[in-house]
């Protein structure tokens, strides 16, 4: 009787929380509806389906035909749903009592909506810590899926990896699967007979052989090239009917296998991701060293043998590489914090929703994917804080004036707020803002993201124009170098001034000195000043909340004429869309915000968007000058190099001699009349 290997057949469907609707219409069309549509011919192909909670709660409501065809192939027994949390956290970075909630508040939406409860699990980005294993046991998870790579690196050998492992933590088991690396970078991008004759080779490596795959359902239209490939020229079919007319291969469910075939003992794996994953997380230097490691062993033809002990970073790098990832994230943990602490009585669903949504994992990290670099995904994780701030503050006000170091940078951060506004100051010695909240509006003012280095600027650099591939099937997004748009050496210039609101620069003769040694004099629930020594005299910079406008107030001592040049980086959500502009005092249309702007001897100045659904006035004491352009950054996605405009850049120009001059924004939700 010829050997045969059950091919455990699963894909991942996500979106991020707060993608556009298009960007989700489009995935629909290319991939998740024809995917469906493919897959329900074949009733007897068995295959996992893990779609993320807020993804699936879209095609419900926007694609309820569709979405039912996934319901009767749950029914008819030919999808196994897998579970995951519910707006897709990495859960090792969420705290204990969340990562329980959102796999079990996903679990109830499954069971409720598509009739089935998940025993598997899809581990966001792979992400393995063995810290999440109770969370997962306690949610009613028996096993989840991770990389081959994973089990190598804990000393098991390729030959080993077809069926799965078991381990625990404290006691609490969970059974691991591994992911054939062989056949993720195969599906969908070799020839459908190729990937058959593989598998077919894999039904020789023992009893009970298992070829595992689960991976981004993405990779089946939505990645170059893939529509045209998988549906178009036919992959997909011509896959499914190689695998039902081999003798070899048995499609099944990861359920039916866990219960049928036996773990092959006790495995404990080290803190990792997929190998890609691991170099991005690297710092530029590093992530250089790293590439030029992997690319000898490789050419010395040892990197297969060798490849699980040359290891990257671990996810949990995106803190330390991004200030702003940080910050995102220990803003949240705060909120967490609040949260638990409320009566059970008190922490409602509509406090988790926000809660939740702030944990969605895309807008906290950077590869070849990832959302940091995307201002609507951070958007949407501030969005999330800001709305559940404001709620908590309602419910168990916090204490005015808070100083403490929340993003454990070794520097304390200063919060004053009312009603309306919070303006939270970094005590650095630069005395700028790092975050500017409206509660109305639900936006961070000051969430843009600093330009620095990537280890993939190089390529840039070498102005490599495409990446080659085998003659047959299709280049994977791995092995892409593409530009979408065109990069300039200025695009990749470093920026190391503080990316915030209100840092100042002190200009004399021509010389420009950065302002960096502001003490701090003295602070309340709704103002802070500092004190900086310039040459021979003192500038008093005090920042006040009032109502929905935020002051800045200098006032020069002792000082003999100079120009103060003050800066801001606004996030702006329209960013260079049509729905930006700058008004003048006359309410005349000065210019789109994607375009550069210069006014002088100018009082006031109105930045409106309709994005937002809010306008910011920006006033002056007295007539100055101001300097506006659109602040980019470069970075790499599927679809090649790209320019994204993360903020405005203001800079005002404030002539300062011994006297006190103010700034001021002012924030109004509603649009412009003009």
């Amino acid at each position: 009787m010829a050997k045969t290997v059950s091919l455990l057949f699963g894909v991942h469907a996500h979106q991020p929380v707060g993608n556009f609707p298009e960007v989700i219409d489009d995935a629909h069309f290319r991939c998740y509806r024809p995917f469906l549509q493919t897959l329900h011919r074949f009733p007897e192909f068995r295959f996992a389906v893990h779609f993320s909670g807020w993804l699936l709660d879209y095609l419900l409501q926007k694609f309820p035909e569709d979405m039912a065809l996934l319901q009767e192939m749950v029914a008819r027994g030919q999808v196994e749903l897998f579970g995951a949390g519910d707006t897709e956290p990495v859960l090792a970075v969420i705290p204990e009592q969340d990562r329980y909630g959102q796999l079990t508040r996903f679990s109830d939406k499954l069971e409720a909506k598509l009739g089935q409860r998940p025993q598997g699990a899809w581990l966001t980005e792979r992400v393995w810590e063995a810290t999440v294993v109770p969370s997962l046991a306690d949610a009613g998870i028996r096993y989840v899926t991770v990389d081959d790579y994973h089990f190598l690196c804990a000393g098991k050998e390729a030959n080993q990896l077809n069926g799965y492992y078991t381990t625990e933590e404290g006691g609490k088991p969970l059974d691991l699967f591994p992911i054939s690396e062989g056949l993720r970078y195969r599906i969908p991008f070799a020839p459908a007979h190729e990937v058959v004759g593989y598998m077919e080779w894999l039904a020789e490596q023992g009893e009970n052989a298992a070829a595992v795959y689960f991976d981004d359902i993405e990779k089946f239209g939505i990645w170059p090239e893939t529509y045209e490939w998988v549906y178009e020229k036919g992959w997909l079919e011509n896959f499914i009917c190689g695998v039902l007319a081999s003798g070899k291969i048995e499609p099944r469910t990861y359920k039916d296998y866990h219960d049928k075939v036996k773990t092959r003992g006790i495995v404990y794996l080290p803190t990792t991701s997929y190998i890609e994953m691991n170099e991005w997380t690297l710092p530029a230097a590093a992530a250089a060293k790293y590439t030029d490691l992997v690319t000898r062993e490789k050419g010395a033809g040892r990197y297969e043998e060798h490849k699980a002990y040359i290891r990257g970073g671990i996810w949990k790098n995106f803190f330390t590489r991004y200030p702003e990832s940080n910050w995102m994230h220990k803003r949240m943990l705060t909120l967490s914090l609040r949260v638990a602490q409320l009566p059970e009585n008190k922490r409602t669903a509509d406090l988790l929703d926000d809660l939740y949504e702030a944990q969605a994992n895309d807008a906290y990290w950077h590869g070849l994917f990832g959302g940091l670099y995307l201002p609507h995904l951070r958007r949407a994780v501030y969005n999330a804080i800001i709305r559940l701030e404001a709620k908590l503050d309602n419910i168990a006000p916090r204490q005015a004036a808070l100083r403490e170091d929340f993003d454990k940078d070794g520097i304390d951060e200063l919060f004053i707020f009312n009603k309306q506004l919070q303006s939270i100051v970094k005590l650095d010695g630069y005395g700028w803002i790092c975050e500017l909240d409206d509660y109305r509006l639900n936006h961070n003012f000051g969430d843009t993201l600093r330009r620095q280095a990537e280890h993939y600027f190089e390529k840039i650099h070498q102005n490599a124009q495409s990446g080659g591939h085998a003659e047959k099937g299709i280049a994977s997004a791995h092995d892409r170098i593409t530009f979408k748009h065109e990069v300039l050496p200025s695009d990749l210039l470093i920026d190391h001034q503080p990316h915030g609101l209100f840092s100042d620069t002190w200009i004399k003769g021509g010389e420009r000195s950065s302002i960096q040694h502001y003490t701090l004099v003295e602070s309340s629930h709704a103002s802070v000043q500092f004190r900086a020594v310039i040459e021979q005299g003192v500038i008093t910079k005090t920042i006040k909340l009032t109502g929905n406008r935020i002051e800045v107030r200098y006032a020069a001592e002792q000082i003999k004429d100079g120009i103060m040049s003050v800066r801001l980086v606004l996030a702006m959500p329209c960013c260079d869309g049509y729905a930006g502009r700058y008004v003048d005092a006359g309410n005349q249309i000065l210019g789109g915000f994607g375009v550069p702007l210069d006014v002088d001897k100018v009082t006031k100045l109105t930045l409106d968007d309709g994005v937002l659904g809010g306008y910011l006035i920006l006033g002056a004491s007295q007539a100055v000058s101001i300097h506006a352009e659109p602040y980019f950054t470069v970075s790499q996605s599927e679809a090649g190099f790209e320019k994204i405009m993360q903020a405005v850049e203001i800079i005002v120009l404030l002539p300062i001699g011994n006297s006190q001059v103010s700034l001021w924004l002012e924030v109004n939700p509603g649009n412009l009349k003009l």
